[in-house]
């Protein structure tokens, strides 16, 4: 990540610069980093009403028992947990760093997390507000969310894309804007003030880019095999493809698209890995260029976005996958319940922690670890339980949370 300006953690600069940013953003933050809030004289950038604003990340996560219906909200600042309803038939658990989206038969359940960040790149806000049930979108299981500060793209299953206004989101309403023509194929991603998709028909997909009314803008020369996978970081949004992955940027106006292709033995033309063992879904840091992803059974794919390379790094059976980044280890929760490192340069294990896991990882959906700035968390369903994990200290389990309640999906908001 850039550098980032805090008001815990400014260093003197010169006046002319302050006076700058004072300008854009004119916000003051409390010494006090779990209780700091904005000046009453000063609206921040970003702000919502009712919202307090921090000093450091303000991390949550929304936690679901599809079983029971049973949906929590667990503050990782002050360590309390918090009802939020019941969503019975949960399927999955998607977030957009703010929301909690639960994909259940029918229909999409909207959970507002009440923790998000807005970041200006030389700068972040943190805010924390009341947790809030919002409604319901018309799609279900199977539907795919992907939200900038802007809109919410929301794909069903047959490809077919409706837009959402997440200004209104934000302020507990769910107001349709308009829609995209055609299908899609995966999700839509909103991407510096457009709209990205894999469109077409067959095995090819074609990348198209839209505005935000829905208006087709530009086509550039790109295809994406088979595409699985997708995530959004500071170089650029990355679409997973059968030979490897495609990077899209925007600079100017104008957008290009990058192919990545796995490394094999054979040379850089993805040919050699089948489909099986392809990254099909990345896990990473939020904003992180680097990714994650299972590759088969026994090892873990980590893309290197800035460098433009591939590594597979050979573990034990995997459940998940994740890493914050540059310099940070490779987690993998493997199978025997421990959660691993590794060093992603050399591949070799460099720790691992003790049996996390409670009885055998759920099969249909398996524990997860969620990665942010300092620490990991692992979901412990049959144990109803999660384990924040020091990932610069060893995997020193920091703390542990009992829920009452068995969190089979979990997802971090507040990044």
């Amino acid at each position: 990540m850039t550098a980032r300006i805090n008001a815990a953690k400014w260093a003197p600069v010169p006046l002319a610069l302050v006076a700058l940013l004072a300008a854009g953003c004119a916000a003051q933050e409390d010494n006090d980093p779990k209780s700091a809030t904005s000046s009453p004289s000063a609206t921040p950038h970003g702000y919502v009403e009712g919202a307090k604003e921090g000093a450091e990340q303000q991390s949550r996560l929304v936690l679901n028992d599809p079983d029971s219906g049973s949906t929590r909200v667990l503050d990782l600042i002050t360590g309390k947990v918090t009802k939020a309803g019941k969503v019975e038939g949960t399927a999955d658990l998607a977030t957009d760093g703010r929301f909690g989206y639960l994909h259940a038969s029918g229909a999409t359940h909207v959970l507002d997390g009440g923790s998000w960040t807005v970041d200006h790149g030389d700068h972040v806000h943190y805010y924390r507000a009341a947790i809030r049930d919002v409604g319901e979108l018309p799609v279900g299981e199977g539907a795919l969310v992907r939200s900038d500060a802007a809109v919410t793209a929301v794909t069903d299953q047959g490809g077919r894309t409706v837009l959402y206004d997440r200004g209104k989101l934000d302020a507990g309403d769910i107001a349709r804007t308009g829609t995209l023509p055609g299908t899609a194929t995966g999700p839509v991603i909103p991407y510096e003030e457009h709209l990205l998709a894999l469109t077409g028909e067959g095995d090819a997909a074609k990348l198209t880019v839209f505005d935000r009314k829905g208006e087709r803008v530009a086509a550039p020369d790109a295809e994406c095999e088979n595409p699985k996978g997708d995530a959004v970081t500071r170089r650029g949004a990355v679409f997973g493809c059968a030979d490897g992955a495609l990077l899209v940027r925007e600079e100017s106006g104008k957008f290009t698209a990058e192919s990545i292709p796995y490394e094999t033995e054979s040379g850089p033309d993805g040919k050699g890995v089948p489909d099986t063992e392809r990254a099909a879904e990345f896990r990473q840091r939020p904003g992180s260029d680097t990714l994650t992803a299972p590759a088969g059974d026994d090892a873990v794919w980590v893309l290197d976005v800035g460098e433009r390379a591939w590594t597979r790094v050979e573990t034990g059976p995997v459940v998940a996958a994740n890493t914050a980044g540059e310099g940070a280890p490779l987690l993998t929760l493997e199978t025997d319940g421990r959660l691993h490192g590794y060093d992603i340069g050399t591949g070799k294990e460099t720790t691992r922690t003790k049996n996390l896991l409670t009885g055998k990882p759920h099969t249909k959906n398996a524990s997860v670890v969620e990665v942010d700035r300092s620490r990991a968390y692992v979901n412990d369903p049959y144990g109803k339980r999660v384990f924040e994990v020091d990932y610069n200290d060893d995997l020193r389990i920091a703390r542990t949370f009992d829920l009452g309640i068995e969190p089979v999906l979990m997802a971090e908001t507040g990044r």
